[in-house]
Parts: C-alpha cells; sequence; structure tokens
C-alpha cells in the first residue's frame, strides 16, 4: 500500500474520535455497499500517497503474432518494443503453442497431454472432478468440450477453450504459463485477456487491467525497466495529490493506519514531560498537528516534543519540496497549541537510516511510527544487509516506550511468482471492491477520476509485484504472524492495544461501507472488507 500524505483538515476531535467530520445517513446506507461519504473541510491542498507514476510511459508490445497491441481496454499507451517470441530464449519453432517436441516417444506425448487437460479441467471443475479414467478427460462445466487426451493440444483447441474461461480463472492460469516459460500460449493467453480487462469494468476488469500488464512486464523480461521508467514520469505534486485524496475520502486504509497509531502513542506518552517521535515516513507531517490538538485538548501540563522526520525523495516529489516544509508547518501548529516544539530532519529513505541520523536527547520518552513504509525495506531474501531485521534492532536499541506498525496483511515478500500472483489478485481485487463502494456514495466523483487514481496510486505497486524481482522488488508484505517473528527476535515485546483505540476506529468505520468491520485480536487491530483481512496495526516495546 503506498503511503499517504495528506495536509490539515479544520474542525479536528479528540483522538477519541475521527479527526474529521463524519455525516452518515442510515436511510441511504446499505449492508452491501453501505458507504457514507466522509465529508470534511480543508484549508490547504488534500493528500497523497508516495509519489506515483502518471499512466503514461509503459513499454508497450507491437507484434501481433506475440500479444495483441495495447488497446482502449489498457490502461497504458504503446511505445513499442521488441517482440519477445522472436527472442530465442522465450520462444522455439519446434515447439509452437505447445505441440510435443518431435522425437518424443507416444508414452510421453500421452501423459504430457493427460497432465495438460487435467490441469485444465481442474481449474475448471476444481481438484474434486479428478475422477475420471486415465483414458480420455470430458471438460465440462459451461466449457461444453469434449478433448481426447491422447490428441494433441493445439493452437485451435486452446482458442475454443481459453474464451470460456472468466477472467480470474485466465490470469491465473496465464500466470502459471509465464511461470512455466510456455511463452506461445501465455501470449495467446493475453490477447484474450485484452479483450476481456478494461478500466472502465467492474473491480475485476479494472484490476486484470493492471495485472495484464504486469505479466506483459514479466513475460518480456522488461519489468525492472518499466518501474524504473515509471518513476521518471511522475505527475506534479498538485496532481498527485488530487489523486490520492480521492483514495483518502472513498476508503478508510489511511485513516486507520494514521489514527490507530496516534490514538496508540498518545496513550503510551500520556505522562511523559519530554517526547521524542521517530516517524519513519513524515510525508506532509500532518498526523502529528493532530497529535499535538489533541494534546492540548486532553488539558493539564503540556509536554515539550521533537520529532525526527524520515523522508526520501519521492516524498519530497509529494509534497513539492523539502522536510523545511514540514518543519514550518510543525512548528506553526506547536505555536499555536502552546508546546515546546523541535524538529529534527533526516532526508534520507528509511533503510538507509544509522543511529546518528535520529539526533537522539538524553531522558527524551521515544516513539517510533512505522506507517506502512517498513515492508519496503529489503531483508534477507533480497540482501546480505537485511536491512529489515537491521533497522529493528537499530529501533530496540533505542529502548523507545512505543513502536507502532501499520500494514497490508498480504504475503508477498518471499512467496514464489504464481502463489504471489495469486495473493495479488485476491487482495486487490477486495481493494477494487471497496474502492467501488466508496466511490458510489460520492455523487461528485467520475469515472475518469477514479481511474486517474487508481493509475497513479495502485497500479504501480501491482506491476512492481509481478514484473519485478530482487532489489527492484520493493513491495514485499508480510502477514502479521511473519512480522512478529521478526520483532520478537529483535527483541520486541507485544503491547495489547487500549480499547479506546478500537472505540476510535469504530467510530472512524461509521462513515464507511458496512463491510468494513474492525477486530481486536491477540492485541492487534485488523481492518476487514468482507472476509478478508487488508490492513494490521500493532503496538511494541
Amino acid at each position: 500500500m503506498q503511503r499517504f500524505y495528506y495536509q490539515p483538515m479544520q474542525g479536528m476531535e479528540p483522538y477519541y474520535s475521527p479527526p474529521f467530520q463524519v455525516i452518515h445517513n442510515d436511510a441511504t446506507s446499505s449492508h452491501e455497499t453501505g458507504s457514507q461519504g466522509t465529508k470534511f473541510s480543508s484549508q490547504e491542498q488534500y493528500f497523497t500517497l508516495e509519489s506515483s507514476p502518471a499512466a503514461s510511459g509503459f513499454i508497450g508490445y507491437d507484434s501481433p503474432s506475440a500479444i495483441s497491441g495495447l488497446t482502449s481496454r489498457s490502461p497504458f499507451s504503446t511505445q513499442g518494443s521488441q517482440s519477445f517470441v522472436s527472442d530465442p530464449l522465450h520462444s522455439s519453432s519446434d515447439n509452437l503453442y505447445g505441440s510435443p517436441i518431435s522425437g518424443s516417444s507416444v508414452a510421453n506425448e500421452d501423459s504430457e497431454q493427460w497432465h495438460k487437460l487435467k490441469e485444465l479441467e481442474n481449474l475448471l471443475l476444481g481438484p474434486e472432478s479428478d475422477t475420471s479414467d486415465s483414458s480420455n478427460c470430458c471438460v465440462t462445466s459451461g466449457v461444453n468440450h469434449h478433448l481426447n487426451s491422447y490428441g494433441r493440444w493445439n493452437q485451435a483447441q486452446m482458442m475454443e477453450i481459453i474464451p470460456r474461461l472468466d477472467l480470474k480463472q485466465l490470469l491465473e492460469l496465464c500466470a502459471e504459463k509465464i511461470s512455466e516459460s510456455d511463452t506461445p500460449m501465455a501470449a495467446t493467453m493475453m490477447e484474450e485477456l485484452d479483450k476481456k480487462v478494461s478500466v472502465l469494468g467492474g473491480p475485476i476488469e479494472r484490476l486484470g487491467a493492471y495485472l495484464l500488464e504486469g505479466l506483459k512486464a514479466r513475460l518480456e523480461s522488461s519489468g525492472s525497466l518499466i518501474y524504473r521508467k515509471l518513476k521518471c514520469v511522475e505527475p506534479t505534486s498538485n496532481e498527485l495529490m488530487s489523486y490520492m485524496s480521492i483514495l483518502y475520502q472513498i476508503c478508510p486504509y489511511w485513516k486507520f493506519a494514521y489514527e490507530s497509531a496516534n490514538v496508540t502513542i498518545w496513550e503510551a506518552m500520556r505522562n511523559e514531560p519530554r517526547i521524542h517521535i521517530i516517524d519513519f515516513q513524515i510525508a506532509q507531517g500532518t498526523q502529528w498537528v493532530f497529535f499535538m490538538e489533541g494534546l492540548k485538548a486532553r488539558g493539564g501540563q503540556l509536554p515539550s516534543i521533537r520529532i525526527t522526520g524520515v523522508d526520501d525523495s519521492q516524498s519530497a516529489h509529494a509534497r513539492g519540496g523539502g522536510l523545511d516544509l514540514v518543519g514550518r508547518k510543525l512548528v506553526k501548529a506547536a505555536e499555536s497549541c502552546g508546546i515546546q516544539f523541535e524538529f529534527h530532519k533526516s532526508a534520507m529513505s528509511g533503510h538507509e537510516v544509522q543511529y546518528e541520523n535520529l539526533g537522539l536527547h538524553h531522558g527524551e520518552a521515544i516513539a517510533v511510527n512505522f506507517p506502512y513504509v517498513l515492508h519496503h525495506m529489503p531483508d534477507e531474501s533480497v540482501s546480505v544487509e537485511n536491512h529489515r531485521d537491521r533497522l529493528l534492532r537499530l529501533v530496540k536499541s533505542l529502548s523507545p516506550k512505543v513502536v507502532t506498525l501499520v500494514e497490508q496483511e498480504s504475503n508477498t515478500n518471499t512467496s514464489p511468482f504464481v502463489p504471489r500472483f495469486r495473493e495479488m489478485l485476491d487482495y486487490y481485487l477486495a481493494m477494487f471492491e471497496s474502492i467501488d463502494a466508496g466511490s458510489s456514495q460520492e455523487s461528485s466523483l467520475d469515472s475518469k477520476k477514479r481511474i486517474s487514481a487508481e493509475q497513479n496510486c495502485v497500479a504501480r505497486d501491482i506491476v512492481n509485484m509481478i514484473a519485478c524481482e530482487g532489489l527492484d522488488r520493493v513491495e514485499r508484505h508480510e502477514l502479521l504472524g511473519k512480522w512478529r517473528m521478526r520483532f520478537s527476535m529483535a527483541g520486541f515485546q507485544q503491547l495489547r492495544l487500549s480499547p479506546f483505540v478500537t472505540e476510535a476506529i469504530r467510530g472512524l468505520l461509521r462513515g464507511y461501507s458496512r463491510n468494513f468491520k474492525v477486530e481486536e485480536r491477540d492485541g492487534a487491530l485488523y481492518l476487514w472488507w468482507l472476509n478478508r483481512c487488508m490492513v494490521t496495526s500493532s503496538a511494541w516495546r
């Protein structure tokens, strides 16, 4: 999930309710969509996720024999690249469209075809369909086509079967064929996928458009090139902020992150006279404007606050300037609240941070914030430096009062390609469904704005997870169970979140579809969309 940057809103309420006004009309709410637009006002510009590319800049495919050219259904423009079918590493004239290689024995040929056909039958009917005898295979369930298992699975047969697969099945099967280096069959499937996907369609059609671009990039082994190019072609700061504000309004994922972390830190620091917050994704700093306003609202003796903001070049682009902009904003907020304040800049990516970059002072109570950022740190499967665990050990050495972690509940770090693809498909399908539920309640939100938001905020992550590997794949999510192991190995103990955190999040979710729910389990918070857990929030010490 991309990091979210936002500007302050008026009318902030105390921490036990969301820092924005929620207008909820039960008469227009429904269980299926039920999303009520979250209404708020703003004096400054909106919010933005981490710097994201514009829709242009994708490498296209100009060989009709391999992958059909990108159409109006595809989200990205063509720029012409070499056809992968002509690449001797990807194709062979002796084995075109999966025909058996000449010289194979009849027994091997029969066995290969039998397994191929059973694979397709199981895809269509499920594993329980594996009850037929060894002499033939009959594929039904909507396909209504009989294939002799001893016959050759040629192009004509594939072209008859493929259109009868639903979009999700076709995407999964295409990923499998790419994993098996079956380039001709994958290309045939991509031609059919191009007909089915559309950025103007429902959740699966829109998601399929971005998944297809990732699959094309992976098949051509150009994923890293495409991702680097994406990072060079970016919308302006104002454009990016506008795109991100759309998702901020219609989805609770980022509000969940900031509200849960703020309330957790506020509770942990209740009696501390000197507070030092280290934010590993400072963004525009508005989260801490809310924090200081909450301290003022509770009354009593106000603590002094120092904030260390970790930053990178992409964040600076989203803001339209460096960390000085954040410092000035926070100084102004502290003055209005009557809080003694100091801002420390650490202009570098999180994985580069060392002890000396944190500006530590003796006698401060330290809070560390990891909002949707730790999954970007390369771990032991990527780099011998293992910055993910190194950073946790560094933070533990600071003896922090509390560490907050908010991450997507998804398993894409070390999973092999095909399981990773299936996980992504299920996760982002749920996300796109939730976007639909929110956008349906926003009368001012047209499809063009939603498309721009999805292309600039989500597509980049999807392409990265599909097409890139090694250091180039920066989207590497882990489940909370794995984060627990990492934190435990670094010497942390999990803190049970306060009931006030759950109360605040439940109040926040009243402005969204009833298909969203929050669950407290084993001391952590889980944000669900229907039967899919999307995000977790936890605290450590």
